[in-house]
C-alpha cells in the first residue's frame, strides 16, 4: 500500500530573528583589545562573541539560570531487539532523574544547572509531576506503523513550545535538551538519514552497546522506516508523525521555540540533534541560536552536525544522552563569557601592543 503524505499542519513558528550582528561585531572589536595575541584563545573567542550576540550586550553576562529539560518516551521499535536494554528501563530512569541519581543530574549540579524531566510517551505510569504533557503510552513501531497520530504529533510539538516558554519565562538564559528512551536512537537515525539522504547502514551505530545481531536488526528497522518516511521528508510534522515519536516531536518544538525566544541552546547527542534537524525545518534559522555540545560515537550524529554546519565543542566518546554531553561542554561556554567580560584590555593593564613600544634602551 502506498503512503500518502498528509497535508501541512498548523505548526507555523514566527520568523526567527538571528543573534545581533552589530553586537557580535562589537564583541569581536573588544576581543582585539584584550591582553592576548589576536585569535590566541581560538574558539573561546568566537563563542564569547556568539553569546554576546545572543544576549544583545557587550560584554556578555554570566549565565544566571542554565536549564536542562529531559524528554522521555518509549518506542515500539525497541520491542524488536534493536537495543541492549529492555523498554522498562525508561520509566526506571525517569524515577532516577527525579531522585537526582542520573549522570546528567551529577554533571548539572557541577555547573549550576537545573534539571527537569518530562514524560511524553513513557509506556508505564510515571510521577504526576512529570506527566502533565504526556501524549500517549509508548509510540508506534515505526518500521511498520506510524509513531503517532496527527493529533498526537501536534500536541507533542505544542508541548515542546510551551515548555520552552515556561523555562524562558522563569528566567532560563541558556537551555539544554536531553533525551531518555530505550530504542530512541532508531527513530533518531531514521530522521537523520532521511533528511541527509544517507543509506541506513552508513547511519546506524551501536546505540547503548548492541551486538552484531542487534545491529543487523536495527539496520533492517531503519531501512523499513525510511521507506515509510521518505514521502514526508519535506513536511516536518508528517515526518515526526511517521518516523519520530512524542519525545522527538516535543524536542523539536522546544528547540524551535527557544530560538524564537532568542535563547541559546547547547545541543546534546544523536537524538537531540535529530530533533534539531526537524526544528530547523519548522523554524528556519533556528540553528543560529544553537551550539553543538559534543560529538557522540553514533555515525548519524556526525551526519546531522555536518548538515547543520555545527562543530562540536568536545569529543569524549560519549553516547549516553540525557543531555550529559551538552552539560559537560557548558563550562567551556562559561569560560568564553568570562574571558570576554573579565579579561583586562591592553589599556587597563598598561601593556604595549607594539614591539617598539615594549622595547627599552
Amino acid at each position: 500500500m502506498s503512503v500518502q503524505p498528509i497535508p501541512s499542519t498548523d505548526v507555523d513558528f514566527p520568523p526567527v530573528v538571528p543573534p545581533d550582528r552589530e553586537v557580535r561585531r562589537r564583541a569581536y572589536a573588544r576581543q582585539l583589545e584584550l591582553t592576548k595575541p589576536v585569535g590566541a584563545l581560538g574558539r573561546l573567542e568566537d563563542l564569547g562573541c556568539w553569546i554576546a550576540a545572543c544576549q544583545g550586550t557587550v560584554p556578555p553576562h554570566p549565565f544566571a539560570r542554565p536549564r536542562v529539560v529531559v524528554f522521555a518516551g518509549d518506542h515500539g521499535v525497541a520491542r524488536g531487539g534493536v537495543s541492549a536494554y529492555p523498554p522498562e528501563v525508561t520509566a526506571q530512569m525517569v524515577a532516577n532523574f527525579l531522585r537526582g541519581g542520573a549522570a546528567v543530574n551529577v554533571l548539572a549540579t557541577e555547573v549550576g544547572a537545573g534539571v527537569r524531566v518530562v514524560d511524553m510517551a513513557v509506556e508505564s505510569d510515571t510521577d504526576p509531576s512529570v506527566s502533565e504533557y504526556k501524549v500517549r503510552r509508548s509510540c508506534g513501531c515505526i518500521d511498520r506503523e506510524d509513531a503517532l497520530t496527527e493529533e498526537e504529533t501536534l500536541l507533542a510539538i505544542a508541548a515542546g513550545r510551551d515548555i520552552a516558554d515556561e523555562e524562558v519565562d522563569a528566567g532560563a538564559d541558556i537551555l539544554v535538551a536531553g533525551d531518555m528512551g530505550i530504542g530512541n536512537t532508531t527513530p533518531a537515525t531514521v530522521l537523520i538519514a532521511t533528511l541527509t539522504n544517507t543509506e541506513p547502514a552508513a547511519a546506524v551505530g551501536r546505540g547503548t552497546g548492541i551486538d552484531d545481531a542487534s545491529w543487523v536488526r536495527k539496520v533492517s528497522a531503519v531501512k523499513a522506516a525510511m521507506q515509510r518516511a521518505h514521502p514526508h521528508a519535506r513536511n516536518p510534522a508528517a515526518l515526526l508523525r511517521t518516523a519520530g515519536g512524542a519525545d522527538l516531536a516535543a524536542m523539536a518544538g522546544y528547540l524551535a521555540q527557544a530560538s524564537v525566544r532568542r535563547t541559546p541552546v547547547v545541543l546534546d547527542g544523536v537524538v537531540v540533534t535529530a530533533a534539531a534537524l526537524v526544528a530547523e525545518e519548522l523554524a528556519p534559522g533556528a540553528r543560529d541560536w544553537w551550539v553543538a555540545g559534543h560529538r557522540s560515537t553514533e555515525p548519524a550524529h556526525t551526519l546531522a552536525l555536518r548538515h547543520l554546519r555545527l562543530e562540536p565543542l568536545i569529543d569524549l566518546g560519549m553516547r549516553l544522552g540525557e543531555g550529559s554531553g551538552a552539560v559537560a561542554a557548558l563550562p567551556i561556554l562559561k569560560s568564553a563569557v568570562k574571558v570576554l567580560a573579565n579579561m583586562a584590555t591592553f589599556t587597563e593593564a598598561g601593556v604595549s601592543t607594539r614591539k617598539e613600544e615594549a622595547s627599552t634602551t
